[in-house]
């Protein structure tokens, strides 16, 4: 499809069909929580970061080939490209690493603030302006996100701090940003994601010598968990979420990813057999009208 086919294909709101495809992305994104937790067993994070990538990348490059898409034209988006590579490694990175010095639980409500930053880039960067409303509906859903989690949010009396500022919420955000703000908004949603795939390739590798055996044990199911991660999750997934993010407002879009760790830890209660409260169904329905406020269409004023 043609750069200017695509730019008549944008959107100023999140319509039904955008908000549906959202739901099922992060349902798989809550899922893939179980698959990590899975491949865990069997593989060191920071290895099966660069696998994920590698095994994706590679996959949505046979995919490119097969369809005979343009990957390597000039179309002015390298130096973009390696700036939202860079940062989606680091995101990651700090992600790991933040892990190891705090709480999964605190890791992941600060990697969930993505949307307020979001919010907050998008007014000043993106012409996507700030409201009450979508002030409101955030603090919503977010309320609906710590609600799930709040029996769980001891800080060891402050020992998690350094962990707690390593939160990859922002970085996520200014991702974002950056393909919005750059030449990277017209590039095939492949192409989009084979930088960031490559980025997260290259820092894991440089950060891999410091890391544990990248092999713990070789058995079926993690390895299993592994290629659904890479070639479900990475090389289907993500090239869905960056078909979206080309279209239509990121701050709305962004608002979605509230429900992933809610689908998480639906997920782990039933692959897992990990206990279920009915915090989860409390939050689903704050995270539910959060979205709502924050995607309602605004009214158009009647003329004169």
């Amino acid at each position: 499809m043609g750069v200017a086919t695509e730019t008549l294909d944008r959107r100023d709101a999140v319509d039904l069909a955008a908000a549906a495809i959202m739901v099922g992305l992060t349902f798989s994104w809550g899922l893939n929580y179980v698959a990590a937790k899975i491949s865990y067993a069997g593989y060191d994070p920071i290895f099966l970061s660069i696998a994920r990538s590698v095994i994706g990348g590679l996959c949505v490059f046979g995919w490119c080939r097969w369809r005979g898409s343009a990957l390597f034209t000039p179309d002015k988006t390298l130096v973009a490209g390696i700036l939202a590579g860079a940062l989606f490694g680091l995101e990651f990175l700090f992600l790991y690493v933040g892990l190891e010095h705090t709480t999964v639980v605190r890791n992941t409500l600060l990697v969930n603030t993505m949307p307020f930053w979001m919010l907050v880039g998008g007014h000043f960067l993106l012409g996507e302006s700030i409201t009450a409303r979508k002030l409101v509906g955030l603090l919503l859903a977010f309320a609906g996100l710590i609600a799930v989690f709040s029996d769980k949010l001891s800080a060891n009396g402050g020992a998690t701090l350094g962990g707690d500022l390593l939160g990859a919420g922002i970085l996520w955000a200014v991702t974002n940003i950056v393909i919005k703000r750059s030449k990277l908004v017209t590039a095939s949603a492949e192409k989009l994601l084979l930088y960031q795939l490559a980025g997260a390739a290259v820092v894991g590798i440089l950060v891999m010598p410091f890391a544990g055996p990248p092999v713990r044990s070789f058995t079926l199911l993690p390895t299993l968990a592994l290629l659904f991660q890479a070639v479900y999750v990475v090389a289907f997934t993500y090239v869905l979420w960056f078909w979206l993010l080309r279209r239509y407002p990121a701050s709305g879009l962004s608002s979605f990813t509230f429900l992933s760790p809610v689908f998480g830890v639906l997920c782990g209660a039933v692959f897992l057999n990990e206990p279920l409260t009915v915090r989860i169904f409390l939050a689903l329905a704050l995270i539910a009208a959060g979205l709502i406020i924050v995607n309602r269409p605004a009214r158009k004023q009647s003329p004169g």
